[in-house]
């Protein structure tokens, strides 16, 4: 499954909806999507599975690429 999961460049900053960032990492559950980015120092917002349909709409976008964490 694909998950998307929103974050800041650093968990000792505050939250800043502008600076929030995106990346796309292939896992099973939640927790393994956390898992692979235990070791870079994201404030992970949230994580969002992606169903058939949103992860075909994303797929259209420039920016889409999954993580190989």
């Amino acid at each position: 499954m694909i998950f998307k999961v929103f974050y800041q460049d650093s968990a000792t900053e505050i939250p800043v909806r502008e600076n929030t960032k995106s990346l796309y990492v292939e896992a099973d559950h939640e927790k393994d999507v956390r898992n692979k980015l235990v070791d870079r120092e994201y404030n992970i917002e949230y994580i969002q599975p992606l169903d058939e349909a949103h992860l075909n709409y994303e797929k259209q976008s420039d920016h889409y690429s999954v993580e190989n964490a």
